[in-house]
């Protein structure tokens, strides 16, 4: 499908649909954090970031947007500012990425020879993983869950945005998908994609996913 094709996806939802949204992943963020584990860190966007921005823009141009949700990271909140949508922006702190604990920061060599069995329980299992002072999996899934259930109950008929994250994201494409959490880290959420997701009450067709115009990166 070209990008042209993917971008008249992006117009006003089919009859019946009680919200359209469309799911965007920030930006690359500042090469800083680059190659490092970052959740609760809070990197600017890189001006790589702020042109994948632009021509996820270009792919919501058609889409009548009534509010831009946005994760308070400033990743998210940079991405979201510069999509220059006509609709007002809301933070909504249950969009923050998981918070890492004493894993933020480090290389993923240095998780595995600093915290050999949080990495080991990580891999296995990451759906089961308590990160040591940072935020277990269970409570990262419930916040994600119960703001989409607040936001299709807040905007029936509506087109909303959300930016936020590669975990955030991944956790609403697959309720949306009814995909086992422990399978959601096969979904590709590329830094500036964008999905969309009509929701027809309780139940989610999964229109587009990963789009990313052209020029996006995986970081």
């Amino acid at each position: 499908m070209t990008t042209d094709m993917v971008g008249n996806v992006f117009g006003p939802a089919p009859a019946g649909v009680g919200l359209r949204l469309a799911l965007v992943r920030h930006g690359e963020a500042d090469g800083s954090v680059h190659g490092r584990c970052c959740g609760s860190l809070d990197p600017p966007l890189s001006d790589e970031g702020r042109r994948q921005m632009r021509h996820a823009s270009r792919l919501l141009q058609r889409l009548p947007v009534v509010t831009v949700y946005a994760s308070p990271q400033a990743r998210a909140l940079d991405s979201a500012r510069t999509l220059e949508m006509a609709a007002p922006l809301v933070v909504d702190d249950r969009l923050r990425e998981i918070d890492f604990g004493l894993l933020e920061g480090l290389t993923y060599d240095e998780i595995a020879d600093r915290h050999p069995d949080v990495w080991r329980g990580w891999m296995q299992a990451p759906i089961d993983v308590a990160f040591p002072h940072g935020e277990r999996f269970d409570a990262f899934n419930t916040r994600v869950a119960l703001a989409i259930a607040d936001l299709t109950t807040r905007h029936p008929g509506d087109a909303i945005v959300i930016v936020a994250h590669g975990g955030v994201n991944r956790l609403i494409l697959a309720r949306a998908l009814g995909l086992d959490l422990r399978h959601m880290f096969r979904l590709q959420q590329t830094c500036g994609a964008v999905s969309l997701i009509d929701y027809y009450g309780d139940q989610a067709v999964v229109q587009v996913m990963n789009a990313t115009g052209t020029g996006a990166s995986s970081c």
